[in-house]
């Protein structure tokens, strides 16, 4: 009879070294996941704007006559699209927002709808108005108040 019974698998160290490696490259990798959504979603809301920004100049000069209008009369003319229309309350990308008409003039905004922590959607805060620049600023939680912010390259 042979006593000598042959063990196969790994040992309980080899298995612990394997769990600590996978743990140190997540710890590496998720920051940067995470780095590279929210810059994803703020280079969506950026061309959003530029969508807002080119509605309403087709707005002012077809539909609205002379005048700007606000995300629903945007809708309503088929100048956007149904995500866009209702991200004041649902945001879109992780960003709300919000067409605001003025005589002459109108302001588009995008607000990082979560500006902090590991489930920030977004950093920086961007706006347009009649003139097509694109401005930003650093995410607050409330949406600007003009375009006053730092232009992007364009």
């Amino acid at each position: 009879m042979n006593t000598n019974k042959r063990q196969e698998g790994f040992s309980l160290i080899e298995l612990l070294i394997v769990v600590a490696i996978i743990g140190i490259i997540a710890a590496i990798a998720i920051p940067n996941l995470l780095a590279s959504k929210r810059a994803a979603n703020e280079g969506s809301a950026v061309a959003s704007v530029r969508t807002l920004t080119s509605a309403e100049a087709t707005y002012q000069s077809t539909a609205g006559a002379g005048a700007y209008a606000n995300l629903a009369n945007l809708k309503l003319a088929g100048l956007i699209d149904d995500a866009l229309a209702n991200s004041g309350s649902t945001p879109k990308i992780g960003y709300k927002f919000v067409a605001t008409p003025a005589t002459g003039d109108y302001l588009v905004t995008a607000t990082a709808a979560t500006f902090s922590g590991l489930a920030a959607t977004g950093t920086r805060d961007f706006a347009s108005d009649a003139t097509g620049m694109i401005t930003f600023v650093t995410a607050t939680g409330t949406a600007m108040a003009g375009n006053t912010g730092t232009a992007i390259g364009n």
